[in-house]
């Protein structure tokens, strides 16, 4: 493969002039220059190949054929906002409402999963008459200032929790209040929503929505007990407010098991509002808020319309019913369940060999592997997970961290990752965690035992 005409050098020395410091790179130390994608694989300017664990927004597989095919094709007939009429934008629609609960039935279309958290914000507060947010510590849900103002994981860090925001206990069995040994996590950690609410309420607060990622991901790559969503559903109802599961990170299939991974905690389960963004067009810039009628006719109460110049336009609408094509046509959302289930097998196998992991959950390709320093209080071993990312890139294995302690390695690969990936991956985790016991040695895990 011919050389990019600008080095790397090059390009590292005008990315750090013109564009700040807080727009930060994978890899600082020594960034990779990604000059081409193609399936779950990347591509530096020398032509190295790299197995992408990261990237849950290229869903479908980077550049897929048929996604591009589709974009280009619009793109040559009409690109317009959605004030005219089209077909493209009633099709996508119907295609999503197949995926839905029935009772999930009107769509709102913008351009990023920000936007459609922002949408969710207006729609539950305009139809319940209320401020006040619940949502669970350690959660993202954009980069908006109204997401912001919702999302521990960067308000901590800048102006503070505003007294309408009010937060629940992430539902981590691992790590949290209500652990594994736990007789019913799930209502334990439902009676938490239930405090906090109750304790607002005592306030003269009224709650509005809560709003949950259906899996944590900054969290943790976290998977609530089953029933969790429906008893908090039931306590926040209660309180006069809306549930919103945020699918940004983990919809479209990611789960294997389910279309939808709100649906893991149950087939009677319904949100009220669901926001979808990243996978949904595969790397184009698409999302969507879904609701139900009630929630829809109360916004449309204010006369006032809603309206988005690039959300729902014909060639991001081809491009979504592209994707669910391929999604369809690739079972990848089988493939998702199958491979998910072989690389936890894999990881669990090396956990039963390193004590450094301490804890392997997920489902389907949204996986996380917790590094300890210590088995009894499981501190997390956050030096030590940067540095098994670092020397996984050296083996073009491109990993990231999560967590509250950076300490979760988390595997939201493209849906076409497959078995061999997986060996591959687990293969060279193994080679580098051994390396570490013999070498490193840093933390109680690492140590050598007689």
């Amino acid at each position: 493969m011919a050389s990019d005409p600008r080095g790397k050098a090059a390009t590292l020395a005008l990315r750090r002039r013109l564009l700040s410091n807080s727009c930060r790179l994978f890899f600082p130390e020594d960034p990779i220059k990604i000059v081409r994608g193609q399936g779950q694989y990347m591509y530096d300017e020398e032509g190295t190949e790299y197995i992408d664990c990261i990237n849950n927004v290229a869903h479908v597989g980077h550049c897929h054929p048929l996604v591009v095919q589709a974009a280009h094709e619009q793109n040559q007939v009409l690109n317009t906002n959605s004030r005219y009429l089209h077909d493209n934008i009633v099709d996508y629609a119907q295609r999503l409402s197949e995926t839905l609960p029935e009772k999930l039935c009107v769509f709102y279309f913008l351009n990023s999963g920000s936007e459609a958290n922002d949408l969710a914000l207006r729609l539950a507060r305009q139809y319940t008459g209320h401020w006040d947010v619940v949502v669970l510590d350690h959660a993202y849900h954009g980069h908006l200032s109204s997401l912001i103002d919702i999302s521990p994981y960067k308000f901590r860090d800048l102006d503070g929790q505003k007294e309408w925001v009010h937060v629940a206990p992430l539902p981590d069995t691992y790590r949290g209040p209500y652990r594994e040994d736990h007789p019913s996590p799930a209502v334990a950690y439902a009676s938490e929503v239930k405090r906090v609410v109750s304790s607002a309420q005592e306030k003269g607060r009224k709650i509005a929505a809560f709003f949950a990622e259906s899996l944590p991901s900054v969290g943790g790559q976290i998977v609530p007990p089953a029933g969790y969503f429906p008893a908090v559903a039931e306590h926040i109802r209660r309180a006069g407010g809306v549930f919103v599961a945020d699918e940004i990170q983990v919809g479209f299939g990611r789960v294997g098991k389910h279309f939808w991974a709100f649906q893991l905690q149950g087939e009677d389960f319904v949100p009220d509002i669901v926001t979808m963004g990243k996978s949904i067009g595969n790397g184009h810039p698409v999302a969507c808020v879904a609701t139900t009628q009630a929630v829809a006719r109360a916004f449309e109460a204010t006369g006032v319309e809603y309206f988005n110049t690039f959300g729902g336009s014909p060639v991001s609408c081809a491009v979504g019913l592209a994707v669910l094509d391929v999604l369809e046509k690739e079972q990848l959302q089988a493939h998702a369940a199958s491979v998910g289930s072989f690389l936890m097998e894999l990881l669990g196998q090396q956990k039963a060999k390193h004590p450094i992991l301490g804890d392997i959950r997920g489902v389907g390709l949204f996986v996380g592997v917790d590094l300890i320093k210590d088995e009894a209080t499981r501190m997390p071993a956050t030096e030590e997970a940067d540095y098994v990312v670092s020397r996984l890139k050296e083996n073009h294995i491109l990993l990231s961290t999560d967590g509250p302690g950076k300490n979760v390695l988390k595997f939201k690969p493209p849906m076409c990752f497959t078995l061999d990936n997986a060996r591959l991956v687990v293969a060279k985790l193994d080679a580098i965690l051994t390396d570490m016991e013999e070498n490193v040695r840093s933390c109680e895990t690492l140590r050598l035992r007689p």
